[in-house]
């Protein structure tokens, strides 16, 4: 398994749902920021959005295990790649998943009870 590289590439604000249907003073998502790099393989990155992690968790985890193209070749032209978002519907996040070279480290001792 290797790692992933998860990178921030939009922050996107709809205002007319917003104005609709958001609470007063909601604007573009406060947790993540364009640019910011993640380094992911099996687990949440440390100062990961939870919500952000539930709804991209399956490309990077098929990405870290050597998936190079999803579906069925009418997505993602670059192999190793996914663009995915997270599922607030107000305020979204864009993000580039990655594949790459660098292998993962089990840092603990499983139990093997």
């Amino acid at each position: 398994m290797t790692k992933c590289r998860i990178t921030v590439l939009k922050r996107h604000f709809d205002e007319e749902l917003a104005k609709e249907y958001g609470v007063k003073g909601i604007g573009k998502c406060p947790m993540l920021k364009e640019g910011q790099i993640f380094y992911a393989d099996w687990s949440r990155p440390e100062g990961f959005c939870d919500e952000a992690w539930k709804a991209i968790y399956q490309y990077v985890f098929a990405l870290a295990h050597g998936c190079g193209i999803f579906y069925y070749n009418d997505w993602i032209e670059k192999p190793g790649v996914a663009i995915c978002s997270c599922n607030d519907g107000l305020r979204p996040v864009i993000f580039k998943i990655e594949k790459t070279d660098e292998e993962s480290v089990i840092n603990y001792t499983p139990d093997k009870e």
